[in-house]
């Protein structure tokens, strides 16, 4: 066995040594690239005339008619910059066309390095939109969050001047390129020899990047004679990591570990990859997203033999190994701790002896795709007066419904569509929709994947064949013969006639599209020589599947259409639109304080962290409130007994919750106990006073004890020993007199922070006549410390000031407050430009406020009743991707949807203020459980050394009294309240029972 190391300081300085040195590369990166170039590497769509050409289009030129306009004033129109070689980019900037009223307003950013299957620029989860030119003089540059490496750039006007036409002169920003490509066929593999035949790796930072068409083969491997392994492989377009660092000898400890990252990664593009792993401490980043995780098992080593390969299986691979298909497609780059893979394999330092051709070069894509949204359609013509329909496409998309493709038939018509993920034909034989023939394959096939469809009707068969499988191939007998009308329609049919399809859009991609047996050529499409098209992105494939990374919280289905996703958060314990929010309270006491009588609850202790929700038995008394944890082990259970005098009997308990979820009960509570009894008959228990105890308890942390209850930590005594009166006095328990009569022990163990009783480890029962019996009772815990931690803010200039709040890509604030005051500053914090605000606008309005870089949005909730009415309120806001929601006591709420295009990454900057901030009034009263992200703030610790804020807060009668019924009197407590029930003929918590 090989002992756990935790990552500590090393890792973290290795990681921040680089960080800074990636930065600094980064800063050096912001060359000049388009202004230096000659006119002829600059193209386009189209020009108004010569001398507003392409290449007058450079930044702050004056030349020509001082920039570039295309003919026509469209979405069609682009300018393309070739940078002779692959360039990485890292800033871009335009500008209108000289002294004119010529500019672009916005627009798009597609690049390639071989001028075809061009790639949209993407941000926040979208193909991005940037801001452009007001004016023909202002240059307006981006920074790009995406650094991007490309030969050719295209910029394609969305939006322009309303006083003119389009017009443009560009920069590009960034530096050199160069890394070593490798092409793998699928049959050679890179085999990287150690320079020992066993290696033991601690540490590992792999590198590579990628492209291909093929959904699957193995991108590296390396394995050991002990069992450990790591696989990179692609799986149905996907990235998934094994790692195996060792499982032990008994097969209890299993060390397989495996994470699934990027998708649509068959898309022919480059793709980049980032393994770091320092002992089981992994980040695995695919395209900037990186997840962070810890490998299963016990062991930090990770053991290879003789090699490792890139592209393949090993031929010595074993056979549990095998079945895997190697890769097809292009690498570069490829690092392994240090040694560049692709520089070894140019110069034969490698065994690349597998390889039939060794190539360092990517050949280009052959495929032209075709890019629909829900208003694209294509119409191409095919054979008239014809007796055979022969279409054949492949397709990918997340819709399960959309028009593939309409024909006309002379009369009739045939529309093969995917309906809810299969593909259905109707064949209409006459006008009328009375004489049709249906026909369907296939199932999940909106799955993002490409597949194949081939439909055929020739005479009087119809037939229908999906991903190449003639084994499965549909047909339908046809009543009459089909004359066919000449024209065909892709993704979209919009002429009106008699006839038209059920489904008419289609969102996704096509490619490969043969009509009548012959590969229709869309680059002749685009050049306007072959067909039309309305709004269909040519030359690329801009589908993109929102649910990787998955948005959707706390075990929340994603599911997604070409435009949106949403998330299905039934049976998780959550809610919203990214389940985030808890739907149960967080503790016993907060129960309590909505009226709810003793039972048992579900609660969730860190509202929407990731601790999952648990159920316990809330005891609701008249002064306290007790949370009750079970566990497994009956009363009074037998201890066997062992063998020898050195084996000790173990008994584990099992709660019904993790020991997570356990510790934030404790943590979170006032005061813990639980019940232990230990009954005994010639059994020591602590051998007190002298010696080493026979018996001891592991709790929270793993960590041992040697005290029982009714005694407390450091003191090696029972209940008895505390009290002086055990059965002999010369000892410290009761069993420790090592009698033969039934003895006894038991008392409360109430230190919380070792509790609660996980193992009981018992020593003294093998001799003859030793016969001991268990009971630890349920975990008991009483008070929330968090629900009741409060601050007084005296003075309008107030204030407290946390960390800053983290809030990305989803977030929650709530707390309850009280006040007085017509208007306050409940909490701020800013970013630049982003920023977040909940304030008291009024006397009846609570305002939530933000901007994550799309300019301030305001939600507000208006109460029926006046809010400085000195009572408690609570407040929620959350703010996700998808939506920004508020609301006030449970009843008011509040929400607006997040715009489809835009920024949706929150950044903040300085400190979390509560109260008073930026010269603005803050509140004056009281905030009490204030939660961010599920985690309490302490405000009670903060306020005791903030000048103008106390600790605490008085008066929860005029909130809560009214739960005190019958007459009952709420008394007031520095936490909280109770109800004084003795003039009452009721008792209970409120005055009810």
């Amino acid at each position: 066995m090989r002992r756990i190391v935790g990552p500590g300081l090393p890792l973290i300085l290795w990681i921040w040594s680089v960080y800074v040195k990636l930065n600094a590369e980064a800063q050096r990166c912001d060359e000049v690239l388009a202004s230096p170039l000659p006119y002829s590497a600059f193209t386009s769509s189209s020009v108004l005339a010569a001398d507003f050409g392409a290449g007058y289009a450079k930044l702050n030129r004056r030349v020509g008619n001082g920039g570039w306009s295309p003919l026509d004033s469209d979405r069609y129109q682009w300018l393309q910059v070739d940078l002779r070689a692959r360039k990485q980019i890292t800033a871009i900037a335009t500008q209108g066309r000289y002294s004119s009223s010529d500019w672009t307003k916005h627009y798009r950013l597609l690049y390639s390095d071989t001028e075809s299957n061009w790639k949209p620029y993407r941000q926040d989860s979208n193909i991005w939109t940037f801001s452009g030119n007001w004016n023909s003089e202002r240059a307006v540059r981006h920074e790009l969050q995406h650094p991007f490496v490309a030969r050719y750039v295209r910029f394609v006007p969305v939006d322009w001047s309303e006083e003119g036409r389009i017009g443009l002169r560009v920069e590009l920003f960034g530096c050199a390129y160069w890394a070593d490509v490798i092409s793998f066929d699928g049959q050679g593999v890179i085999s990287y020899r150690f320079r020992q035949k066993k290696m033991k790796i601690l540490k590992d930072v792999i590198s590579l990047k990628f492209k291909t068409t093929k959904g699957d083969g193995v991108l590296l491997h390396g394995e050991g004679q002990q069992g450990d392994y790591i696989t990179l492989e692609l799986r149905r377009a996907k990235l998934l990591l094994q790692i195996n660092l060792g499982s032990n000898q008994y097969g209890s400890i299993q060390g397989h570990t495996s994470v699934s990252s990027g998708s649509l990664l068959d898309d022919d593009h480059w793709h980049s990859v980032l393994i770091e792993r320092y002992r089981r401490s992994v980040n695995f980043t695919v395209d900037q997203h990186t997840q962070s995780f810890r490998t299963k098992g016990e062991f930090d080593h990770l053991d290879l033999d003789y090699e490792i390969t890139f592209g393949g299986m090993p031929v010595s691979a074993k056979p549990s190994s095998g079945g895997r298909e190697n890769y097809v497609g292009c690498m570069e780059a490829i690092h392994y701790n240090g040694d560049n893979i692709t520089n070894l394999a140019r110069r034969r330092k490698v065994d690349t002896s597998s390889f039939q051709n060794l190539t360092f070069s990517c050949a280009e894509s052959r495929t032209f795709p075709a890019f629909f949204n829900s208003t694209s359609s294509l119409q191409l013509p095919g054979r008239t007066d014809a007796d055979t329909v022969s279409v054949r496409l492949q397709f990918r998309t997340w819709n399960p419904s959309g028009l593939l493709f309409f024909t006309p038939l002379m009369p009739g018509g045939v529309e093969v569509s995917l309906v809810e993920g299969k593909v259905t034909v109707h064949i209409y034989i006459a006008l009328g929709k009375n004489t049709r023939v249906d026909i369907s394959s296939g199932s999940g096939l909106n799955d993002g994947q490409w597949h194949s469809v081939h439909f055929l009707a020739l005479e009087s068969i119809a037939m229908l064949t999906i991903n190449g499988d003639e084994m499965s191939t549909v047909r339908a007998a046809l009543p009459m013969q089909i004359r066919t009308g000449g024209d065909y329609f892709f993704g979209g049919y919009f002429p009106r006639t008699d006839l038209s399809p059920s489904q008419r859009s289609f969102q996704g991609c096509m490619q490969l599209i043969h009509v009548d047996d012959q590969l229709v050529d869309l680059q002749s499409v685009e050049q306007g020589m072959l067909g039309t098209f309305e709004n269909v992105s040519l030359d690329m494939c801009a589908i993109i599947d929102r649910c990787v990374p998955n948005h959707c919280e706390h075990g929340g289905k994603c599911s997604q259409t070409g435009d949106l996703f949403k998330c299905a958060c039934e049976g998780t314990g959550y809610s919203g639109a990214t389940c985030h929010n808890s739907v149960y309270e967080q503790s016993c006491e907060e129960y309590k304080h909505l009226g709810r009588n003793t039972d048992t609850y579900w609660i969730d202790s860190d509202g929407s962290g990731p601790l999952e929700p648990f159920r316990v038995t809330c005891n609701m008394m008249e002064d306290k409130v007790w949370t009750t944890i079970v566990n497994d082990l009956p009363a009074q259970s037998s201890v066997s007994s062992g063998s020898r005098p050195e084996d000790k009997t173990v008994l584990t308990l099992n709660y019904s919750m993790s020991a997570e979820q356990v510790n934030a009960v404790t943590s979170s509570a006032e005061f813990c106990e639980q019940h232990v009894a230990y009954m005994c008959a010639k059994s020591r228990l602590l051998n007190s006073p002298d010696g080493s105890p026979s018996t001891w308890w592991v709790g929270k942390g793993n960590e041992k004890h040697s005290y029982w209850g009714g005694s407390g930590p450091g003191v090696q005594k029972c209940a008895c020993g505390i009290e002086r009166n055990c059965t002999d006095p010369r000892y410290y328990c009761n069993c420790d007199a090592d009698l033969r009569q039934w003895k006894e022990d038991a008392g409360m163990l109430m230190y919380k922070d070792h509790l609660p009783v996980n193992q009981v480890v018992v020593g003294d029962i093998y001799r003859s006549g030793s016969e001991a019996k268990l009971t630890v009772g349920p975990l008991r815990c009483q008070g929330d410390r968090h629900f009741w931690n409060a601050a007084s803010f005296n003075t309008p200039a107030s204030y407290l000031h946390f960390p800053t709040f983290q809030a990305e890509t989803s977030a929650d604030v709530s707390f309850y407050f009280k006040t007085s005051a017509s208007h306050g500053v409940f909490l701020e914090n800013l970013g630049n430009p982003d920023f977040i605000r909940l304030e008291l606008k009024s006397v009846t309005v609570v305002s939530f406020s933000f901007d994550v870089g799309n300019g301030p949005v305001e939600l507000t909730v208006r109460s029926s009743t006046p809010l400085n009415d000195d009572q408690w309120h609570r407040v929620e806001a959350e703010r996700n991707i998808k939506e920004a929601v508020l609301r006030l006591d449970k009843v008011h709420r509040e929400a607006c949807s997040a715009p489809p295009q835009g920024h949706t990454r929150l950044q903040l900057f300085s400190q979390l203020f509560v109260g008073a901030s930026g010269g603005q009034r803050g509140i004056l009263g009281c905030i009490r459980s204030l939660k961010v992200n599920g985690v309490t703030l302490d405000l009670e610790g903060r306020a005791k050394v903030t000048p103008g804020v106390k600790p605490g807060c008085s008066g929860h009668c005029s909130s809560y009294g009214m739960h005190c019924q019958n007459g009952g009197k709420c008394i007031e407590k520095y936490n909280g309240y109770s109800c004084d029930c003795s003039l009452t003929a009721f008792d209970g918590p409120f005055c009810n029972d």
